[in-house]
C-alpha cells in the first residue's frame, strides 16, 4: 500500500524551504516520497525537477545547518585530491574531496543531512571530515568532470604500454590463470594492435567489436550508437594470430575451429574501473569470426533518470517495483537495452533487506549483493531448474534472463503469483504482442491477468548531437501524417535534424537514449486478456487508458528535441 503525504514529515531542509516560501507543503512532502522510493537526496531531486533553483537550496541549506557555502564555479578539477577518496563512494554519496587541511578533509555536499556519506568517506580515508555546501548542478558537473578525468588518466597509462595491459579471463568458474599479454601469442604487433582496438571502443562508447575475415581483406568494425562503423583493415594474412590472440584471451580452446565457443575477457582499464568483453566466435569460409559484447557495470548503475523515461512511465515502473509480488517483463529485440533496464530496476531494489537471486544466459553484469546464476544447459542447469532451485532459498525478487519456452514461464508465473516479484525479458515488438505470446506458449490466460503486472516494451535510438543539430521545416499536413496530434501541432515545437560536427563524429548523433511503451495491466487489460482477445484488442485498450506506444513516444521525443524523426522511423 503506497504510503501517504499526510504521514510525512518535513524537517531540516524541506522544512526550510516550505517556511521561506520556495515549496509547497504538499509538494514537499511528494518530493520527500519519491526520494524515499529512489533513493536520492532531496536536493538532486529538486534540481533534477526543477522545482527550486539550484542556488536557493544551497544557501536555505547552508544556513539551515550551519554549514559555509562555496562556489564551485572557481575551482579547477587539477587542483582537487586526487586517488584520496574512492570513485565509487564520489558516485554513490554525490560528494566531493576539495581539499586536506592536516588530518581534516573537506568535502563538497548538497544535501547535508546525509550523515551515512561523512561517515563512509571518513572510514575509507582515516581523516576527519568536514562538509561545506555546493549548488547541486555544479556539484553534478564537478564530479563528472573529475570521475572522466581520472578515467582518462587510465586509459593515457595503458596507452603507454599497450603491451601489458592488465588482462584476465572472465570465466565466471573463477578457476582459471590470469592471462599476461606478452606471453600468450608471441606476436606484440598484434597484442598491441588488439589491445589498443579494446581501449578505442571503451573510449568511444561502442557496444561490440567486430573481427570478420573475408578471401582479400580483413575488416574490424565497431557498433556506436546502434550503427557499425569500419574501424580498421589489418592485412588478410593477420587473421589467424587476431583469431588466436582473442581466443587465448578469453580461455577459449584455440586448436578448435569448427564450432562455435563462447568466452569472455575482463579489461582493467584504471585503478578503480573494469570492463568486461562478451566473446563469441563463429567459423566462416574464410576463417572465424569473432564478435566482443562490451559489458559495462557502470551502465546498471546509471540510474532510472539516465533510461530516457518519460515521468509518468518512470512512476509506473517505480510503482511495479515497489509491489511484494507480481511479474515486470521487458520486451524488445536484441541491443535495445532490455539487460539495463532490468538491472537498473534490480540495483533500485538490491538492499541488505531484501534476497535478489538471478540466472542468465550468460550473466553480463556482475552486481554485489546479488546471486547470480550462469544457466549452463549441457551440464543440466537451465532456466527452469535454476527457478527451482530458486523457490526454495527464501527469494524477494527472482530476475530470469529470459523466458523461452512454457516450463519457464510457467514456473516464473507461479513465482509471481506466491509472493515474489519476477523480472524477465521476452523477444517481442510491443507490449500486447507479449502478452499473446505468452498465451502462445501455452500459459493459460487466468495465470497471465493474475501475475504479469508490467510490460515495458523499449528500443534504442541516437541522441541528437546537443552541440550541431538544426531546426528543420516540415510543413503541418506531413507532420499530421507521421502521428502528430492538432494539440502537438499547436503547442509550437520545433522538429530537429543531424548536421554533424567534430564532437559527434560527423553523423549527428551522440549518444542513445530509450524509447519506451509502458503499459501497467489494469482490469480492463485484465478482462481482454480473460476473453483471449488479441494483440489488436489489448493495444486498443491501452491506447484508451493512456499508454504511449513506441511510435508515439518516439514522436514524443522528436518534439522535445532529443532525437530526429529519421531516427524514430529506423528504430520504430
Amino acid at each position: 500500500m503506497a504510503e501517504s503525504t499526510a504521514s510525512v514529515p518535513l524537517s531540516g531542509l524541506s522544512r526550510r524551504l516550505v517556511r521561506d516560501g520556495y515549496l509547497e507543503e504538499e509538494i514537499a512532502k511528494e518530493a520527500l516520497l519519491e526520494c524515499r522510493k529512489d533513493k536520492t537526496s532531496l536536493a538532486t531531486h529538486l534540481v533534477g525537477r526543477e522545482l527550486v533553483a539550484p542556488d536557493v537550496i544551497a544557501r536555505c541549506a547552508a544556513e539551515e545547518f550551519g554549514d559555509p557555502l562555496i562556489d564551485l564555479a572557481a575551482f579547477d578539477t587539477q587542483n582537487l585530491p586526487q586517488d584520496l577518496v574512492d570513485n565509487s563512494l564520489i558516485t554513490k554519496h554525490h560528494v566531493l574531496p576539495l581539499f586536506k587541511r592536516g588530518n581534516r578533509l573537506f568535502i563538497a555536499v548538497s544535501d547535508p543531512t546525509n550523515l551515512q556519506a561523512q561517515e563512509e568517506v571518513r572510514f575509507n580515508t582515516g581523516l576527519n571530515v568536514e562538509t561545506v555546501v555546493a549548488e547541486e548542478d555544479k556539484l553534478a558537473r564537478l564530479i563528472e568532470t573529475m570521475l572522466s578525468d581520472s578515467e582518462d588518466e587510465g586509459f593515457g597509462e595503458l596507452d603507454e604500454d599497450l603491451d601489458n595491459i592488465d588482462v584476465s579471463t572472465g570465466d565466471q568458474g573463477g578457476d582459471a590463470d590470469e592471462v599476461t599479454a606478452s606471453t600468450d601469442v608471441d606476436d606484440a604487433p598484434i597484442v598491441r594492435f588488439i589491445n589498443k582496438l579494446l581501449l578505442d571502443a571503451i573510449k568511444g562508447g561502442a557496444s561490440d567489436l567486430h573481427f570478420e575475415p573475408f578471401e582479400k581483406m580483413y575488416r574490424v568494425r565497431f557498433r556506436e550508437d546502434g550503427i557499425l562503423k569500419e574501424k580498421a583493415h589489418p592485412p588478410p594474412n593477420s587473421a589467424p594470430k587476431i583469431s588466436a590472440r582473442l581466443k587465448v584471451m578469453s580461455q577459449l580452446d584455440i586448436s578448435e575451429r569448427r564450432v562455435p565457443q563462447d568466452g569472455r575477457i575482463k579489461l582493467k582499464v584504471s585503478k578503480n574501473r573494469s570492463i568486461d568483453f562478451r566473446v563469441n566466435t563463429c567459423p566462416t569460409i574464410w576463417g572465424e569470426k569473432i564478435v566482443l559484447r562490451i559489458l559495462d557495470p557502470e551502465s546498471a548503475k546509471m540510474g532510472i533518470d539516465a533510461l530516457g523515461y518519460e515521468e509518468d512511465q518512470k512512476a509506473l515502473y517505480m510503482e511495479a517495483l515497489a509491489r511484494p509480488q507480481g511479474m515486470i517483463l521487458v520486451t524488445g529485440p536484441t541491443g535495445s537495452g532490455k539487460t539495463v533496464s532490468l538491472y537498473t530496476g534490480v540495483n533500485i531494489l538490491n538492499t541488505p533487506e531484501v534476497n535478489i537471486s538471478t540466472c542468465e544466459d550468460p550473466v553480463e553484469i556482475n552486481l554485489e549483493g546479488v546471486n547470480q546464476v550462469a544457466v549452463k544447459p549441457r551440464q543440466g542447469l537451465d532456466f527452469a531448474s535454476a527457478l527451482r532451485a530458486f523457490l526454495r532459498q527464501d527469494p524477494d525478487v527472482v530476475l530470469v534472463g529470459e523466458i523461452r519456452d512454457l516450463e519457464t514461464a510457467e514456473i516464473a508465473v507461479k513465482a509471481a503469483q506466491t509472493g515474489h516479484l519476477v523480472l524477465s525479458t521476452l523477444h517481442t515488438n510491443s507490449a500486447p504482442e507479449t502478452l499473446t505470446r505468452l498465451r502462445n506458449m501455452g500459459v493459460p490466460s487466468f495465470n497471465i491477468a493474475t501475475s504479469v503486472i508490467l510490460i515495458i516494451a523499449q528500443r534504442l535510438g541516437r541522441r541528437l548531437c546537443s552541440s550541431c543539430k538544426e531546426p528543420v521545416e516540415i510543413p503541418e499536413q506531413s507532420l499530421k501524417e507521421m502521428g502528430f496530434t492538432d494539440d502537438d501541432i499547436a503547442t509550437g515545437f520545433t522538429v530537429y535534424g543531424a548536421k554533424g560536427c567534430e564532437k559527434c563524429g560527423g553523423d549527428g548523433y551522440k549518444g542513445r537514449v530509450g524509447i519506451y511503451e509502458v503499459v501497467k495491466i489494469t482490469d480492463g487489460i485484465s478482462r481482454i486478456i480473460m476473453e483471449e482477445g488479441n494483440s489488436i484488442d489489448i493495444g486498443d485498450q491501452c491506447r484508451k487508458e493512456g499508454f504511449d506506444d513506441i511510435q508515439r513516444s518516439g514522436l514524443v521525443k522528436v518534439m522535445h528535441g532529443v532525437t530526429s524523426l529519421e531516427e524514430v522511423n529506423r528504430v520504430t
